[in-house]
């Protein structure tokens, strides 16, 4: 039996480099974004408006459900949430 090991478990999930860096990108967005929300101390449905959201996908993300939203749309909700996304490229090991 032959071991393989991945640097991360993205790498280990997606089919090619491409899709694991945007699962990559898409998971350290919304655990940013669930931080941020988190510190408001808000109930949901207050929370979700704020960001121009319906409760039940709030809670789909605060859930972790990273397939519900696109990386663009994370985006947008990084900017309603008052955070300014920066994006740092390193070259790959």
């Amino acid at each position: 039996m032959t071991t393989e090991a991945f640097a991360s478990a993205f790498d280990a999930l997606a089919d090619d480099p491409v899709e694991a860096a945007n699962m990559t990108a898409r998971a350290d967005l919304l655990l940013q974004i669930r931080e941020r929300i988190r510190s408001w101390a808000l109930p949901q449905v207050q929370a979700a408006a704020r960001l121009n959201l319906t409760r039940p996908r709030l809670n789909d993300w605060m859930r972790g459900k990273l397939d519900t939203v696109s990386l663009d749309a994370r985006v947008n909700i990084a900017t309603a949430a008052g955070s300014v996304l920066r994006i740092h490229l390193e070259d790959a090991a």
